[in-house]
C-alpha cells in the first residue's frame, strides 16, 4: 500500500434541504481536492440533516429517503466525484425496493457507487430498521469499513471490522452536546452559537467540556489504538435542527493519536496523510495477534437480547 491522503469534514447542514447540503458537500470537497486530498468523509445523514427525522412519521421519511445507487442525490454525490477527482463518503436515509427505511452512508468515486453500509443501530426514528451486515472495501489499495455512530458504541463492531480486513475506518456522526447519566452531560445553549462571534470563548468551553470533546475523548482514540485502524471520525458543527453539535471531525491514527482535528466553527475540513507502516507497528496489531478466541467464542456468541436506550430521546 502506498500513503493515502484523507480527509474529514464538518457543516452546519439544513434540515431536509438536500440541494444546499450537496453544495455545501461540493464546495468543501472541491477545496480538499485542491489541496491534493484523494478521499473526504462527511458526517451521519450530511445530505439529508438527521436530528429532524425524530419529528416525521413513516410517509414524511419516506418522502426524504432515497434508492441507492439510482436515487438523486448519489448520482449528485457522483458527479462531484468526477469533478473534482476526489472519493466522496456521505450519509442519508435509503429506502429499498419495498419502502423499507434505513441509516445509511455510501462511499461513491468517480465510476459510480464503491459501498453502501447501513447503520446497525439507528434509534433516531422506530420506522428505521437496522442494517444486518459489515462493509469492507477498497480505496487505493486499502481496505476500509464504516460504522455509523452509535454503532462505535458497541465494541464488538470495530474489532469486527478490523478482523475483516479495515485498516481504515469511517465513522460518521452526530453526537455530543445531549443529555444523558453521565456526569458533566447536557444540551449547549444555542445562544452561545448565535454569539459565537462575539463570545468565541463561552462556546468552546462548552464544546470542549464533558458535554462534548472530553466525553469523545473517554473512548474514541481507544478504539483506534486497541484495534490497529485509522478511524475518520466526522461531526457536523452547528445546529441541526434544535440541537447544537460541536464538530471536532478529527482522524486518529493506530497509535490513537489525533494526527488533525476541526477547530473552527465554520464549515471546514482537516487533510492529512496515512501511512501504512502504523498499521503494523502500533500495539493494537500484536494484541490482536495473541487473542485467544477459544476462551471467550462462547461468551461473546451467547444469545443476548438487544436493548437501547438513549436517554435524551426519553418523552
Amino acid at each position: 500500500m502506498e500513503p493515502i491522503k484523507v480527509a474529514t469534514a464538518q457543516f452546519e447542514n439544513k434540515s431536509g434541504d438536500k440541494n444546499y447540503n450537496l453544495s455545501v458537500i461540493e464546495k468543501l470537497a472541491g477545496n480538499a481536492a485542491a489541496e491534493g486530498s484523494q478521499v473526504i468523509a462527511f458526517h451521519e445523514c450530511s445530505i439529508t440533516g438527521y436530528s429532524f427525522a425524530r419529528k416525521l412519521s413513516r410517509s414524511e421519511l419516506l418522502g426524504i429517503s432515497e434508492s441507492i445507487p439510482d436515487g438523486e442525490s448519489i448520482q449528485r454525490l457522483i458527479e462531484i466525484s468526477k469533478k473534482y477527482d476526489i472519493v466522496i463518503l456521505a450519509g442519508l436515509f435509503e429506502k429499498d425496493g419495498t419502502d423499507n427505511i434505513y441509516k445509511a452512508y455510501v462511499c461513491v468515486g468517480k465510476e459510480g457507487l464503491i459501498a453502501k453500509y447501513r447503520k446497525l443501530h439507528p434509534f433516531i426514528n422506530p420506522h428505521i430498521l437496522p442494517g444486518n451486515q459489515y462493509c469492507i472495501f477498497e480505496l487505493f489499495g486499502w481496505k476500509c469499513g464504516i460504522l455509523i455512530c452509535y454503532d462505535n458504541n458497541i465494541i464488538e463492531n470495530v474489532r469486527a471490522t478490523k478482523l475483516l480486513g479495515a485498516d481504515i475506518i469511517f465513522m460518521p456522526h452526530v453526537t455530543m452536546c445531549t443529555p444523558s447519566s453521565r456526569p458533566g452531560a447536557g444540551f449547549v445553549d444555542p445562544k452561545l452559537w448565535e454569539n459565537r462571534h462575539q463570545d468565541p470563548t463561552s462556546l468552546r468551553l462548552e464544546f470542549d467540556g464533558m458535554k462534548g470533546r472530553d466525553w469523545l475523548m473517554k473512548w474514541l482514540p481507544s478504539r483506534a489504538y486497541d484495534n490497529a485502524v485509522y478511524a475518520i471520525f466526522s461531526n457536523p458543527i452547528g445546529m441541526d435542527d434544535d440541537q447544537l453539535k460541536n464538530g471536532c471531525s478529527m482522524i486518529i491514527d493506530p497509535f490513537g493519536d489525533i494526527l488533525a482535528e476541526c477547530r473552527s466553527f465554520e464549515d471546514s475540513f482537516v487533510t492529512t496523510e496515512l501511512f501504512p507502516y502504523k498499521l503494523d507497528d502500533a500495539g493494537g496489531s500484536r494484541y490482536i495477534k495473541a487473542r485467544r478466541p477459544e476462551l471467550y467464542r462462547d461468551i461473546i456468541g451467547k444469545p443476548h437480547q438487544s436493548e437501547q436506550k438513549v436517554a435524551w430521546l426519553k418523552k
